[in-house]
C-alpha cells in the first residue's frame, strides 16, 4: 500500500519487492542494501518534499509504503539538525537504513551485559555516513544511536523495516556504564 505519492514510487516498490524475494535474512538484507544505493542515487525517484521538513522537537517519522504481499514497510526519516536516538533495538526485526539526503553519525552497540533489568553496552565505533550509503542490522546486532551531526542542516533517511515496527526498546543511562530499557511507541508524522 504506498501511503505517500512521489516521482519514482513504483520503481521504487519494484525494486524493493525484487530483492526481498530471498530466503534468509542475510541475503535480504544485502541484496536490499544494495538496491536501496541504487536508488537513493536514481534521478528518477524522488522522495516527497514533505520528507525535507523536520519537525521542531524530534526526528519524523513518515510511512512511505507497507508491503502487503511482502510485510515490509518503508519509512522516511528527517533528521533536524542536531537530532538522534537514544540506544535502541529494532524489536527483534531486521532493517536496512540508507541515508538519502545529508550525513548520519551512527553508532551500534553490542550488548554485553544483563542483570536485574540493567542492562550494558559497548560501541563498536562510530561512523559517518552520507547520502548514498546504507547498512543493516539482524537481531541480535540491532542496538544503535543515529544522530543528524550538523548544527544546520536536515538529514534524511530511509528505513526498511521486515514488517511494521510500532514499538522498541529504548536504553538510559544509569550510573557506571548501565542502562534502563523503556518500551517506546513508535507513531508517524503527519504529511501535508
Amino acid at each position: 500500500m504506498l501511503t505517500l505519492q512521489f516521482p519514482g514510487a513504483q520503481r521504487l516498490v519494484d525494486a524493493l519487492d525484487a530483492a526481498i524475494c530471498r530466503d534468509c535474512p542475510t541475503e535480504i538484507t544485502d541484496q536490499l542494501r544494495h538496491t536501496l544505493c541504487r536508488l537513493i542515487r536514481d534521478p528518477e525517484v524522488r522522495l516527497p518534499d514533505c520528507v525535507f521538513e523536520p519537525v521542531g522537537d524530534h526526528y519524523a517519522r513518515r510511512e512511505l509504503y507497507r508491503s502487503d504481499e511482502h510485510g515490509y514497510s518503508v519509512i522516511a526519516m528527517t533528521w533536524g539538525p542536531g537530532q538522534g536516538t537514544p540506544i535502541h533495538d529494532h524489536a527483534g526485526m531486521w532493517c536496512v537504513e540508507g541515508v538519502w539526503y545529508g550525513l548520519l553519525e551512527i553508532t551500534p552497540y553490542e550488548m554485553t551485559g544483563n542483570e536485574e533489568n540493567r542492562y550494558r553496552f559497548e560501541s563498536r565505533g562510530t561512523m559517518i555516513a552520507g547520502a548514498g550509503s546504507a547498512g543493516s542490522l539482524i537481531p541480535p546486532h540491532e542496538y544503535h544511536t543515529i544522530c543528524n551531526p550538523s548544527d544546520n542542516d536536515v538529514a534524511v533517511s530511509l528505513h526498511i523495516y521486515r514488517g511494521p515496527m510500532t514499538c522498541c526498546s529504548v536504553f538510559r543511562p544509569l550510573e557506571n556504564f548501565w542502562y534502563e530499557r523503556d518500551q517506546r511507541q513508535l507513531s508517524l508524522d503527519q504529511t501535508h
